[in-house]
Order: structure tokens, then sequence, then C-alpha cells
């Protein structure tokens, strides 16, 4: 028997959101609703649903200020943006918003966003909400992912340069 994807029980109930101990006894009874292989002690699943099935792609709004002086900003940012990401058509699941400096790399939810494959595209009033320096490579990246970067007001911002 193949499969496509093979992953460890463990990993597969926790992305299901199913307890472990819950799935090694189904396992035991024969109740797993999709195909193992036991090896040794490793019991590995074929995860028919993610390699058969696109997962699902979501429409993210990112908005972003430097300071906690500009947090009225924030709220005008993204009711811009949410405007033009419904005159233009996009389906908005998710508003993403932050306080922070654009170059001191702590921000998290910008991160987040990175790393989650669901996200298929990130809206960004200007390119420098998202990334300061660099934005044509994280463009790049996403794109080689087959996700996208829309910025909605493509003309240039100066207030966070010192």
């Amino acid at each position: 028997m193949l499969y496509h994807a093979m992953v460890n029980l463990r990993e597969w109930s926790l992305a299901q959101g199913i307890h472990p101990q819950t799935a090694y006894r189904w396992h035991r009874e024969g109740k797993l609703p999709v195909p193992a292989l036991k090896m040794g002690k490793l019991i590995l699943v074929g995860d028919l649903e993610t390699s058969t099935a696109p997962s699902p792609r979501r429409t993210v709004v990112y908005a972003r200020v430097s300071s906690a002086d500009q947090r009225t900003d924030l709220d005008r940012q993204v009711a811009r943006i949410v405007a033009w990401a419904t005159e233009h058509g996009y389906l908005v699941d998710q508003v993403v918003t932050e306080v922070g400096y654009v170059l001191n790399g702590h921000r998290q939810r910008f991160l987040s966003l990175l790393y989650d494959k669901e996200v298929d595209t990130i809206l960004v009033e200007h390119r420098d909400r998202f990334c300061r320096f660099g934005a044509k490579y994280v463009e790049a990246a996403l794109k080689a992912e087959g996700r996208r970067l829309v910025v909605v007001d493509p003309s240039e911002v100066d207030d966070d340069l010192v």
C-alpha cells in the first residue's frame, strides 16, 4: 500500500484536534478513519485528506503602525484596506494588526503570516507596512509558494524613516 503522505499517528491526531491517546486507542480497536501502517513501535497513517484535497486558502489583511501613539491610525488603516478589498472582490477571512517598528524583527504576527501556508493572499495598504527593505524578496518567496502580497496603495510613505 503506497500513500502520498505518511505521518506519525501523534502528529496526525494533533493536526486533527484529536488527543493522541484517543488516536492510539482507535488504532488498537481498528477504528482509525485513515489507513495505518505499524513499523515497530512507530505507527504511520496515510493522511489522505491532505494529500488529495487542497488546503483552504485565506485572504488576510495586515495592518501595522510603528508606535502606540499611532494606534488610532491602525483602525483607519484596516477600514481602508477592507473597503478596497470589498470593492475589488476579495473576501477577507482575517484581520491581523500589529504595533511595532518595521526594522526591529520582533513582529510575531508578521512572521506567523509568512509561516501560515493557508494564507493565500496578504493585503497591505503600503508595501512598507509589511516590509521596509527587501520587500521584493518576500514577495518572490510568497510567489514561489503560490501566494501573493497585494499592495492596496503603491505610493511610498516616509513616516517610519529615521
